[in-house]
């Protein structure tokens, strides 16, 4: 009886459990099958390298598009997200990640792969990464750095989850068989988990979790006209802060620093003599081990401010890849890939804190845009940066350097911005007309 009881009471909480929950749950599931491919890049250019005969730099140069175009994009995709809502952009992005898949398993020439994974995937690239974490931070107003870890951590099991299934599927089966049933479950689960996504509480009826229960109704949701005046004048109020500029410049830093071990850091071990089954685990190592500073950091930056806590994980980053320079043994990668995942998660995984602490509960999804797009130049360019010196010099390391330099520049950067100490711009609203208002909004003192 006693059992059952408790059960019970744990499949109640469940099911009364505030929805914000089940958009952590199902934007942690659309990030990890979403993101997988680009995460496990390492092992796709190991194989193409090896089936089609291409070079280094023209299988990087791929993927550098992708993120360039992924990066472009971005700030319009957080812009339609902050006008349409995220679930209408996200599963416009669904149609191009299925299709782009899909399309992969038909390759034949370098050309196809410029197309379909540059070009198609890095369009829906933009879609997922931006709406995905800023929807999440839209049904918070308390516990944000507790649903940020949770979605960051369990988010970036993808890899360590799925690149040695995507190694085994790749060689004990066909380019074309692998990449027609990724794409035709993984595009058929993504459609399925959007249908049970919002963007917004509002579009359920609900406010945010931890917001205040004053007895009002739920707070309408924005017609469109409306939320594009909104988007407009709170990114009018957001550019005129130091911490709009620099934050897409820590993340493109930070993205260098560790694009060019996450794209050459398998390569580098087996022209050390690694095997590549044995130099998957590169990949599924530092994934796990960033799993427990993906869940912790956002925590403490929402506890203790982001800035010092962002520094640590840069710098911790940063000095990891120095262990690169002495590195030749399978279980000398293995423990560098378990230190460079704790520095790796932690660097990326409290932007959406920070934002938070920064502007408060307003329309941030173009403002992240920037910095994602940022962060994308910041992939394209260390992954390219990466393939260059080594098909010039044949040796890995200046490209260590260049890593170690961009992940302390990154440092600098944090240490420069404002204090998170209090909101930025908290009287933005006092700049919209009255219709646009959200009803808790107090004034501004120059009405």
């Amino acid at each position: 009886m006693a059992e059952q009881n408790l059960v019970s009471r744990t499949v109640n909480s469940v099911v009364n459990a505030h929805y914000a929950w089940y958009i952590v749950a199902m934007g942690t599931t659309l990030q990890l099958t979403t993101n997988f491919v680009s995460q496990a890049f390492a092992i796709l250019l190991v194989v193409m390298r090896d089936n089609y005969g291409w070079s280094l730099t023209a299988i990087v140069l791929a993927y550098s598009i992708r993120n360039v175009i992924g990066a472009v994009m971005s700030p319009w995709a957080g812009s339609m997200g902050d006008r349409y809502g995220a679930k209408k952009v996200m599963l416009v992005g669904a149609a191009f990640f299925m299709g782009g898949l899909m399309l992969l398993a038909t390759i034949t020439a370098i050309w196809q792969l410029f197309l379909y994974y540059s070009l198609i995937l890095g369009i829906a690239q933009a879609m997922f990464r931006v709406n995905i974490p800023t929807t999440v931070a839209a049904w918070f107003k308390r516990k944000l750095g507790v649903a940020v870890g949770i979605q960051q951590s369990a988010g970036g099991m993808g890899a360590s989850i799925l690149a040695p299934g995507l190694a085994v599927l790749l060689t004990q089966t066909s380019w074309q068989t692998a990449f027609l049933l990724i794409g035709s479950c993984g595009g058929a689960f993504v459609f399925l988990l959007l249908a049970f996504f919002h963007s917004e509480p509002a579009d359920r009826g609900k406010q945010p979790y931890g917001a205040d229960d004053d007895g009002k109704s739920p707070v309408a949701a924005f017609s469109g006209a409306m939320a594009k005046v909104r988007s407009k004048v709170f990114m009018e109020h957001a550019r005129k802060t130091r911490a709009f500029w620099f934050l897409p410049l820590v993340h493109h830093l930070g993205c260098v620093g560790h694009a060019i071990v996450i794209v050459h850091g398998v390569n580098y071990a087996t022209h050390k003599g690694v095997t590549l089954e044995a130099a998957t685990f590169i990949i599924s190592i530092y994934s796990i081990t960033s799993i427990g500073s993906r869940f912790v950091v956002p925590i403490l930056a929402d506890r203790l401010g982001s800035k010092g806590v962002m520094a640590l994980f840069y710098l911790l980053q940063g000095l990891s890849v120095v262990m690169l320079f002495w590195t030749q043994d399978p279980w000398q990668f293995y423990l560098f890939a378990a230190i460079f995942g704790i520095g790796f998660g932690g660097e990326m995984s409290a932007f959406l804190v920070v934002n938070r602490q920064y502007y408060g509960m307003g329309p941030v999804r173009t403002v992240f845009g920037f910095q994602s797009m940022g962060a994308g130049l910041g992939m394209a360019l260390g992954g390219l940066i990466g393939s260059v010196i080594y098909d010039v010099f044949g040796s890995y390391d200046l490209a260590w350097v260049v890593s170690l330099v961009a992940s302390l520049g990154g440092v600098v950067g944090i240490l420069s911005m404002e204090s998170t100490k209090r909101e930025l711009i908290p009287d933005w609203e006092g700049s919209l007309p009255e219709e646009a208002r959200t009803p808790t909004a107090e004034p501004s003192l120059a009405d």
